[in-house]
């Protein structure tokens, strides 16, 4: 059976391997990466379905990670969390047809919501 992929990215080790546990019993298999330097290692390496990011962390943010992912992989739907969302941080993802952006914390229900519904606007499943 198909398992979608998805690469989870935050310098929070803690946060990540949560997002892990929440997403996959959903079924879905998953990459983490400490960094957006990692992240894109990965999208460049492995088949990912979905990209994960947090938006501050080491090396480059998220936002910079999205436009390096975008220029290799376009159509790879990436999602952008925040525990310090702000209108521009916002503005900026919308530019870089980031596919959503949520703030942290979110709810599980929320956040594998949003996966199922980027794997199907970008994959139809």
């Amino acid at each position: 059976m198909f398992s979608p992929t998805l690469l989870i990215t935050d310098d929070d080790a803690g946060f990540r391997e949560t997002l892990r546990d929440v997403l996959e019993p959903e079924g879905f298999r998953t990459f983490l990466a400490e960094d957006g330097l990692k992240a894109f290692e990965i999208v460049k390496t492995e088949p990912v379905h979905v990209v994960l990011l947090d938006m501050h962390m080491p090396c480059i943010d998220g936002l910079e990670t999205i436009r390096l992912v975008h220029e290799i992989k376009p159509q790879l739907p990436c999602i952008l969390l925040s525990a310090a969302l702000d209108e521009m941080i916002v503005k900026a993802a919308e530019e870089l047809l980031a596919f959503s952006v949520l703030s942290k914390p979110c709810s599980r229900k929320q956040i594998t919501s949003v996966v199922r519904h980027a794997l199907k606007t970008a994959y139809s499943f």
